[in-house]
């Protein structure tokens, strides 16, 4: 069964909406640690829209767990990147204007300046991971700048509008997590998984971490963050 990583961006998205001090996404991380969560994940964009520089090395003292770090290549991100040394960066996609992560990294294209990130953050010993699409040329791209591990963008998925649709992705998905497996590499998901879509992907038993942050901070605001981790961690398992 997959392990859970939990986003903790928008307890910070919470907080900046009055540029307060609280909720503080080093305390979240830490209740979501003892509801079990196996690791913590926090999107340092270069807009600093909620996760800022100051949560980052808060939470890489403070993480118990493992601190997974999204990002972009921009050459600041990465340089914090190297100061703080998070025991994953994952790089991700960023637009200025886009509301959410749009979709996977586009390798094939970005394939030298992604290469030269990767050799920057591995030479500080940081493990790194690539949000992708699931698609073969993505992965065979990863492959040839030495990833060994990616984790499959589920938008798609999430957001089918119809069980045709759904299935289609889904198969796309599982497809993707075999052929990854297959080149000995670690496979990770996320990307818009909640309570009612995230036991398809779960069971699918080459993925070993599922990555979620915005329904369970969603369902938080109802039944509170320990509880809302807890019943997320009872459906993947």
């Amino acid at each position: 069964m997959p392990e859970l990583g939990v986003n903790i961006d928008h307890i910070a998205s919470i907080r900046q909406i009055r540029k307060g001090i609280s909720p503080q996404p080093v305390l979240a991380a830490s209740i979501c640690e003892k509801a079990g969560a196996d690791s913590i994940v926090a999107h340092l964009r270069e807009d600093r829209r909620h996760i800022n520089d100051a949560d980052v090395f808060a939470l890489r003292k403070t993480v118990k767990t493992r601190f997974n770090l999204e990002m972009s290549i921009a050459e600041d991100i990465v340089g914090i990147a190297c100061r703080i040394k998070p025991d994953q960066a994952t790089i991700v996609p960023e637009k200025r204007k886009e509301v959410t992560t749009e979709g996977g990294l586009d390798v094939v294209l970005n394939f030298n300046k992604l290469k030269n990130a990767v050799k920057k953050l591995e030479a500080n010993g940081i493990p790194v991971s690539f949000f992708i699409d699931p698609e073969k040329k993505q992965i065979e791209a990863a492959l040839k700048i030495g990833i060994k591990r990616i984790e499959l963008h589920t938008g798609r998925y999430a957001e089918a509008k119809n069980a045709r649709q759904r299935i289609k992705f889904l198969k796309q998905i599982k497809e993707a997590a075999v052929f990854g497996k297959k080149k000995s590499l670690r496979v990770f998901a996320g990307h818009g998984l909640d309570y009612l879509n995230v036991k398809e992907i779960a069971e699918i038993p080459e993925i070993e971490e599922l990555n979620i942050g915005y329904s369970i901070v969603c369902r938080a605001a109802l039944v509170g963050l320990f509880q809302a981790v807890r019943e997320i961690k009872t459906l993947i398992h």
